[in-house]
């Protein structure tokens, strides 16, 4: 299947048609979909280069006036909650600890909408000195992304040598009741030797690891499908130190497929993006950090709600445009097409 087969250009659009769509609140698809997930990026800059996400300079900075501030921030998410059925809401970057006014975004969404999970993507660097204004403000719980528990091989995969810190934040996140502390780490060639080591790591400081398939979304644009590491070879690796037996997903929608491990209740999670993908349960919908709506990771069809905000525009024509991009949302990312073309945003400018 073709791109132009899913329909979806690879433009930034003024308004979505809303040809054919049901009278209904929720952010529904022409696939059957309903989002709930919402993941909203705060910053395009990050302390770690990590070589799938970001170039060694680090990604074009975002002038400080296009940012959304925080409060665009909490009426877009507050608007998403109470008209348009979110359910769960995750703030990525870049880095989002970047943002020095992060414990503001969050207390402002965690007052208006104090029965609603706030969760966040971070690198862990500099976490130790925040979790616990974090937790006060209203989050709920981290995902700490690290792929590697080795020295050497953590500094040359970031450009950073900051592993220490990330393990001083992970575990200020727990001490802090961040929980379920969970740890998320994409599948590369020369990490997967190390890959039982960090999931002992994480057995042992309480984290549920993630494994995630390398996608592409890399700022060199080196990434090739002959030469990811699968879920497969990863559970082949695994099984050499560890007893693993598949327990499935807990919810339809969770990309992540989990085996128990040694028995359980410890569990290790595979997302599967590429080999297993998911996309005809995905339940999210996604906001840059400069105000672009996005219906899929890897579609470039974008709806600009920060000029629709800044131009005077009411909820109710906000939400019009917010159910009419999902409404025309693609049936999956494509891949496999022969076709086949990345975003032009990478990971580290959509958010994770």
């Amino acid at each position: 299947m073709t791109l132009v087969q899913m329909g979806i250009p690879a433009v930034r659009s003024g308004r979505p048609s809303l040809d054919g769509r049901p009278d209904t609140p929720f952010l529904v698809d022409r696939f059957g979909r309903t989002a709930r997930d919402l993941r909203v990026s705060i910053t395009e800059k990050c302390s770690l280069r990590c070589t799938y996400c970001m170039p060694e300079e680090g990604l074009p900075a975002i002038p400080h006036e296009e940012l959304l501030t925080v409060e665009e921030i909490v009426r877009l998410v507050v608007l998403a909650v109470r008209e348009l059925g979110v359910r769960e809401v995750r703030f990525t970057g870049g880095e989002p600890l970047l943002r020095r006014d992060l414990e503001r975004i969050i207390a402002g969404c965690h007052e208006r909408l104090p029965g609603i999970p706030l969760a966040m993507t971070t690198n862990g660097v500099g976490l130790a000195h925040r979790a616990r204004g974090l937790a006060a403000a209203g989050l709920s719980r981290v995902n700490v992304s690290l792929d590697t528990v080795d020295r050497l091989g953590f500094a040359k995969l970031t450009r950073r040598d900051r592993l220490e810190s990330v393990f001083a934040g992970i575990r200020a996140a727990r001490d802090a009741g961040l929980a379920p502390m969970k740890v998320n780490a994409v599948l590369m060639r020369e990490t997967l030797p190390g890959a039982a080591d960090l999931l002992r790591w994480c057995l042992d400081e309480d984290c549920e690891l993630r494994f995630i398939e390398e996608m592409p979304l890399d700022a060199d644009h080196e990434w090739a499908r002959a030469n990811m590491v699968t879920a497969a070879e990863l559970l082949d690796v695994l099984a050499a130190r560890f007893d693993l037996t598949e327990a499935g997903r807990s919810d339809p929608s969770a990309p992540a497929e989990t085996w128990l491990v040694d028995g359980g209740p410890a569990t290790v999670g595979i997302i599967a993006t590429v080999t297993r993908k998911f996309c005809d349960t995905c339940d999210r919908t996604r906001l840059t950090a400069d105000g672009m709506l996005r219906s899929c990771l890897f579609s470039d069809q974008e709806f600009d709600l920060r000029q629709a905000l800044r131009s005077g525009a009411d909820d109710i024509e906000i939400a019009t445009i917010w159910r009419g991009a999902m409404w025309n949302k693609w049936a999956g990312h494509g891949i496999d097409a022969d076709d086949f073309v990345p975003p032009e945003r990478t990971m580290g400018a959509i958010g994770g």
